[in-house]
C-alpha cells in the first residue's frame, strides 16, 4: 500500500472509532449533485458518464450506511424540475441508469426499495422497473432505501392535500369539518414517505448549499451537511466526517 493510501486508511479507521459511541442518524437523505460537472471536467462525451459514475457511488454510499446500522436512506435521483429542464437525450439515458440502479439495489438480499415521487413524466419501462423492485423487496427488514425519482417537495405537499381532500369528500365530510381536523400530523400521513421518520441528516455533494425542492416538509428539523466533492468523487471519509459533525450538534427542536 502506498503511503497516501496507508494514511487514508488510518484516518478512516480513526473516524470510525470516533463514531463508535456517537449518536448516529436514523434516516439520512442524500442530494446527489455534480454528476454532469464531473463528466465535463473529464471531457467525457456525454453527461451520462457522470450519471453512471454517480449511480455507482450511491451504491457504494448505501453500503457504508448499511455497515453503520443506518435504517433509512433517501436518495434524490431525479426531480420534477429535471423532467422539464433536461434534454430528451439526457433524460432517456438517466431513466435507464436509474432503472439499472434500482435493479442492482434490489439484488441485495435484505434491502427494501421504495419509489417516492410521481410517475408523471416517467416512461412506462422505468415505472414498471420501480414498481417491480418495490413489490419484490417489500417484505424485507434491512436498510430501507427511498429512491426519489420524479420527486418535488412542493408537488408532494400538493398531492398530500389532494389526497386528504378527496378522502374527506368521499366520506361525506364538509369543508368546516376538514378545517377542524387538518393538522401537520394528518398531512404527514399522506406524504410519499408516510410512516417513515423524517430525515435527521441531509447531505448534499458538489458544494452547493440549497434544498432544490427536496423533502421540504420532512426537513423542518433536519441537520444539513454540504460536501465539496462532486457526486462521483464522494469518499467514505467525507461521509464519516458528516456523521462526526452531526454527532456534535445539539438538536433542540426549538427548545
Amino acid at each position: 500500500m502506498s503511503r497516501p493510501g496507508l494514511l487514508y486508511g488510518l484516518y478512516q479507521a480513526r473516524l470510525r472509532r470516533q463514531l463508535a459511541d456517537a449518536p448516529l442518524p436514523h434516516h439520512i437523505a442524500m442530494i446527489v449533485d455534480g454528476n454532469r460537472r464531473w463528466a465535463r471536467e473529464r471531457a467525457l462525451e456525454t453527461a451520462a458518464h457522470g450519471h453512471r459514475a454517480g449511480a455507482a457511488k450511491m451504491r457504494e454510499f448505501l453500503g457504508w450506511c448499511d455497515q453503520l446500522g443506518i435504517r433509512v436512506v433517501t436518495i434524490y435521483l431525479l426531480s420534477t424540475d429535471n423532467l422539464t429542464g433536461r434534454s430528451t437525450e439526457e433524460l432517456t439515458q438517466l431513466f435507464e441508469i436509474i432503472g439499472d440502479l434500482a435493479s442492482d439495489l434490489a439484488a441485495e438480499s435484505e434491502w427494501r426499495i421504495q419509489h417516492v415521487g410521481t410517475s408523471d413524466g416517467l416512461p412506462v419501462e422505468l415505472i414498471d422497473r420501480l414498481e417491480e423492485v418495490q413489490r419484490t423487496t417489500s417484505g424485507r427488514t434491512g436498510l430501507h432505501i427511498n429512491l426519489a425519482v420524479g420527486y418535488g417537495g412542493r408537488r408532494e405537499i400538493a398531492d398530500a392535500m389532494r389526497s386528504i381532500v378527496r378522502s374527506h369528500g368521499d366520506g361525506g365530510g364538509t369543508i368546516d369539518d376538514l378545517a377542524a381536523i387538518l393538522t401537520p400530523e394528518l398531512i404527514a400521513q399522506h406524504l410519499y414517505t408516510q410512516g417513515q421518520p423524517d430525515p435527521d441528516l441531509i447531505i448534499r455533494t458538489s458544494g452547493e448549499q440549497r434544498l432544490s425542492d427536496f423533502m421540504l416538509w420532512q426537513s423542518a428539523h433536519s441537520e444539513f451537511y454540504f460536501v465539496d466533492a462532486l457526486g462521483p468523487d464522494l469518499r467514505e471519509v467525507d461521509f464519516l466526517r458528516a456523521l462526526r459533525n452531526y454527532a456534535t450538534r445539539d438538536r433542540r427542536y426549538g427548545q
